[in-house]
């Protein structure tokens, strides 16, 4: 891998001369701290790296190396489901997909011939012609499964999830409410969206659905993955 990042650094300081890039020194210690990680970095972590290394720089002039670094094929950016843009180092002629977990944020690297294979094998059935592609696969980790709580209120699900509603709590009236929505012990839903903040939005057969994160609290589900029992 050392062999590797010398050679990077080496291309880098190339190409950047060749295209007249100010600072070249300070770009190529921020490449240097950024190929160490071998990570999903936002651009605030490497500055955090960076200080705590003794170089205090500005947050927008390492923003401008690393778009300088992806532009020259270095680096890439990724915008996951917060919407951050993170950075990771581009490795020539390789290539690879994520999964996320919604929960802890975990990033998780995989490659899959089979997929890759079925992705061009669908590109080709229509005429196309692929260049290149993405895969991203949201869901909950391993860890973060193991820390799930069987049956858990609607409101701590995440976007995406399959639930069966297994009971309902709180008195009478959030029971009758619930249920003159057309909510059962039972229905299957999924979730929409839910931000953890604001009104939650759930879909039922073809409704949809939008919640109070009060009523929410008060609707006991289970994650179909786990079974109805």
């Amino acid at each position: 891998m050392q062999h590797i990042h010398t050679q990077e650094k080496e291309q880098l300081k190339k190409l950047f001369n060749q295209e007249g890039v100010d600072h070249l020194e300070e770009r190529i210690k921020i490449l240097e701290v950024f190929l160490q990680t071998e990570k999903h970095l936002p651009a605030s972590e490497l500055v955090d790296l960076l200080r705590k290394g003794g170089m205090e720089l500005d947050p927008e002039f390492v923003i401008d190396t690393l778009k300088l670094m992806c532009r020259f094929g270095f680096a890439q950016q990724h915008s996951f489901d917060n919407g951050v843009y993170r950075y990771e180092h581009r490795h020539l002629g390789q290539h690879h997909d994520h999964m996320v977990c919604t929960k802890c944020k975990k990033i998780i690297e995989f490659k899959n011939d089979q997929i890759e294979n079925l992705q061009m094998s669908v590109a080709a059935s229509h005429g196309f012609h692929m260049l290149q592609h993405k895969m991203e696969i949201y869901g909950i980790c391993s860890e973060c499964l193991k820390q799930r709580q069987d049956i858990r209120p609607l409101m701590s699900a995440r976007q995406g999830e399959r639930l069966v509603i297994k009971k309902f709590t709180g008195g009478a009236g959030a029971r009758m409410r619930l249920m003159s929505m057309g909510l059962r012990v039972g229905d299957e839903i999924d979730v929409i969206n839910n931000l953890n903040q604001g009104q939650l939005v759930i879909a039922m057969e073809n409704r949809r659905l939008v919640l109070g994160r009060g009523l929410a609290q008060k609707i006991m589900v289970k994650a179909l993955d786990m079974g109805n029992e």
